[in-house]
């Protein structure tokens, strides 16, 4: 007799954006000390913005395509459109980043307002096409 093992329920939509929030807490920790590190060594905005991104959603994929989205296995499809979510939030992350940085006055933590609203930004856009593109079942 073999057992097949069957794929676990969908999550709803609540309980998927209740993890995703607390997977994104983590993960932006991640992202936000990975750029203040990097700023602090004198390393460029740009850079730094693109170092802490690329740490940061990493650990957000792996998190959430485990605990949020419930999927196992690596198909190739599935991971394609990873990287094209990615490397498009990729460019909009460190665009808003450049974009804020040129356009806030001069402020206490306004480098930290620039990397809040770039996040927010990427992380609104990486929920929507997680679950309805990389991620549908």
């Amino acid at each position: 007799m073999t057992a097949t093992r069957s794929a676990p329920a969908q999550l709803g939509l609540v309980a998927q954006l209740s993890r995703f929030v607390v997977i994104g807490v983590l993960s932006a920790g991640v992202d936000f000390g990975t750029y203040q590190g990097l700023l602090a060594l004198g390393t460029w905005p740009d850079a730094a913005r693109a170092v802490s991104f690329i740490l940061g959603t990493t650990t957000a994929y792996l998190l959430n395509r485990r605990f949020t989205f419930q999927v196992e296995g690596a198909a190739r499809a599935r991971l394609a459109g990873f990287v094209l979510l990615y490397a498009t939030t990729f460019a909009l992350t460190v665009g808003v980043n450049a974009l804020m940085l040129a356009v806030l006055p001069a402020m206490p933590l306004r480098v930290s307002v620039a990397w809040v609203i770039s996040q927010g930004t990427a992380t609104v856009v990486n929920f929507v096409m997680l679950r309805t593109v990389v991620f549908r079942r």
